[in-house]
Parts: structure tokens; C-alpha cells; sequence
């Protein structure tokens, strides 16, 4: 699929500013960032959030904005790279020098060797922790595969005793021309892969990679507030590059193991407070749980089932937030069981007590019976 135009995908004319420019990425990159979008929609977020990235990383520096809008996104391409390995509209501007050059007898050259960089891929690695970690942050470690220099060939590919050579096919430039009539086009070589070196006998250790896949252990700081699903990024701790280039990233995505008590719900937690029907009915002080500790709350006489207190404060302080948010307590009405005789006939009197008092004792069984009829009838 072809790419959108930069300007269309940040939404500014071609003569914006560069302060126009970075206002409107802010913008998107608010709307878009994967950790502002869940569910079924943070794939297509994700790619707005990537587009108007690449988007913005053009269009913020001032000779790649000038390669672009004089040749469009092949003056920006990365795999098109000129003289001296450098990035833009360089390797689109070589080939085509190479047919005018053929067909005024002129030859060109490629300095700086040429070899193509790949960054390394990015890294994913799922992290559990519970809500109180989440709501406090901790610092943690975490063990991820990493590459070593290979001690056997101390880094260079080769068999002890033996050499890398020069590759022949594109004496080490790393890239090959191809050519039909007028037409030059410039690819990586085949025989090398680009690298601009073979290795006719590859180390028995590392099989030929100079590189040794291994553990290490690396320092992660969770910050107070982070909830499940976000993302932290580790700059350069991803897979590492091809033929000198950067590495990739390493994104730890946060999974909440549930609580026995709690739920999140955003900022906000809540939880099921049981109570007997005695204290239901009466009244009375209770103790409730929280992230810091117990807090009171009274229990007004004649509570129902479903009734909620908040409690202003009690949650959590999101990443994003400037206060933190309310525990919420849903009160739940015991009915008792595994009963003596001697109580269940005081719970007979009761109900007889109950009955006698009619509809006061019972605020919601006129308004029921009421239904009832009219659905009946």
C-alpha cells in the first residue's frame, strides 16, 4: 500500500511551520498513542500513532523535509542510500546517475563502501504484577535474551586459525548493480548479504554470526500508577542490528494479576462489603479495606443489598493523574444460614412481627406486587 502524504497525515499545509509541524504531531500523538487505546480499535491506533510518527521525524528535519518535497518519499527512503552511507534520496540519485552515465560513456564510483544497516526488530515481554505494586511502583528485574561477542572467534565469524575475506562478488562494497540496457539498479549483493564479507569457514560456536545468543538481567523501574495494558519502552534493549545498525526496543507490556478484594476500574477500585441482615437492618459502624489500610464507614439503618459508599481518595493516582481516584464499596446483605430450630422459630416471630407492621417494613414489596399484578394482567 502506498504511503500517505506526509502533510496529509499531520494535517498541515506544505508551508507550515515547523512549530505548525510539531503542534499538530502532539495532537495526534495524544489521540493515538496505544496506551490511551484499548480493545478492538488499538491496532488501527497503533498504526495512525507509527504513521504520524514517521510523518513528523520527516518533516521536523530541515534536510529531509527538503529531500522530500523535491523527490516524495523515495527522498527520505532509508534503503537509498548516496555517497558516504548516507540516508535520503542519495541511492535514488546514484542510479539514476549510473544510466545518464551510461549513456554519456561516464562511470561513477560508490565510496564509503555502501554495505545497507538494518535496525534490529523490537522485543515484547509480559510482566505481572499486582495492584498494589501497580498503584505504588516498584523497581523490578527481568531476565531477556541478549547477544555476546562469540569468544571463540572473538566477534569476527571465523574458525580459529582461519580468515574473513573480502567478498568477490561485490568486493566489499556490499551491494551489486544491475544492469539492463540504459538502466542501473543498485541491490544488496547476493553472495554476502550485504555485509561485503564471506567467511569460508564459519566458527563451530557462533556458526558464522561473530555473536552468541544469552541472558542478562536488566533493571526495570514500574511507575506508581501504571495499570494493565500499558506499555513501558526500553530504548536499544531489542534485538540487535544487522551490519552496524542500531538495535531494536524492548516494550514490557503490564498484566494486573486479580485480587482477592479489589477491582480496577480505571483510577477507581471497588469492592463487596458482606454484611449480617442484623446490621443491615439496624445500623452500625464497620470496618472496610483499602490500599493504605481500614476505614470506617456507617452503615445507616434499613440498608439494601446493592447500596454503594465512596470513598473520596481511596484509589489509585494514574500515571496521567493529578489526584487519585475513589474506592467504591457495594454493600451485600448476608441472608443467614445452617440455622438452629431456636433461631429459625425466632425468625418465624419475627416475620410474624414483620407482617403485622405491614408495608413499613418492606420498601420495595408494594411497589413489586404492584408490578407483578400489571405484568400478570
Amino acid at each position: 500500500m502506498a504511503k500517505r502524504d506526509y502533510y496529509e497525515t499531520l494535517g498541515v499545509p506544505k508551508n507550515a511551520s515547523e512549530e505548525e509541524i510539531k503542534k499538530a504531531y502532539r495532537k495526534l500523538a495524544m489521540k493515538h498513542h496505544p496506551d490511551r487505546n484499548q480493545g478492538e480499535s488499538s491496532k488501527v491506533a497503533e498504526e495512525k500513532f507509527k504513521e504520524s510518527k514517521e510523518a513528523y521525524e520527516m518533516l521536523s528535519d530541515a534536510q529531509k523535509r527538503a529531500a522530500y518535497d523535491q523527490y516524495g518519499h523515495a527522498g527520505v527512503d532509508p534503503n537509498m542510500r548516496g555517497p558516504g552511507g548516507q540516508e535520503g534520496f542519495g541511492g535514488f540519485a546514484e542510479a539514476f546517475g549510473d544510466i545518464f552515465g551510461d549513456m554519456f560513456g561516464q562511470q561513477r564510483g560508490r565510496a564509503g563502501g555502501g554495505r545497507q544497516v538494518y535496525r534490529g526488530s523490537d522485543l515484547s515481554y509480559a510482566m505481572e504484577v499486582t495492584l498494589e505494586e501497580a498503584a505504588k511502583g516498584k523497581d523490578a528485574q527481568i531476565r531477556i535474551p541478549s547477544w555476546e561477542s562469540c569468544d571463540v572467534c572473538k566477534g569476527n565469524g571465523a574458525k580459529p586459525g582461519t580468515q574473513v575475506k573480502t567478498c568477490g562478488t561485490c568486493s566489499g562494497s556490499g551491494s551489486v548493480q544491475m544492469r539492463q540496457g540504459f538502466f542501473s539498479v543498485q541491490q544488496g549483493c547476493p553472495t554476502c548479504r550485504g555485509t561485503g564479507k564471506v567467511i569460508p569457514e564459519p566458527c563451530m560456536s557462533c556458526h558464522g554470526q561473530g555473536k552468541i545468543k544469552k541472558q542478562k538481567t536488566l533493571e526495570v523501574k514500574i511507575p506508581a500508577g501504571i495499570d494493565g495494558g500499558m506499555r513501558i519502552r526500553s530504548s536499544g534493549n531489542g534485538e540487535p542490528g544487522a551490519n552496524g545498525g542500531p538495535p531494536g526496543d524492548l516494550y514490557i507490556e503490564i498484566r494486573l494479576k486479580k485480587h482477592d478484594i479489589f477491582e480496577r476500574d480505571g483510577d477507581d477500585i471497588h469492592c463487596s462489603v458482606p454484611i449480617s441482615i442484623v446490621t443491615a437492618s439496624l445500623g452500625g459502624e464497620i470496618d472496610v479495606p483499602t490500599l493504605a489500610g481500614k476505614a470506617a464507614i456507617d452503615i445507616p439503618e434499613g440498608t439494601q443489598t446493592g447500596k454503594q459508599f465512596r470513598l473520596r481518595g481511596k484509589g489509585i493516582k494514574g500515571v496521567r493523574s493529578s489526584y487519585p481516584g475513589d474506592l467504591y464499596c457495594h454493600i451485600l446483605v448476608e441472608t443467614p444460614v445452617k440455622l438452629s430450630e431456636h433461631q429459625r422459630k425466632l425468625l418465624r416471630e419475627l416475620d410474624e412481627s414483620l407482617r403485622k407492621g405491614g408495608s413499613k417494613h418492606s420498601p420495595s414489596g408494594d411497589s413489586w406486587t404492584d408490578r407483578l399484578k400489571s405484568f400478570f394482567s
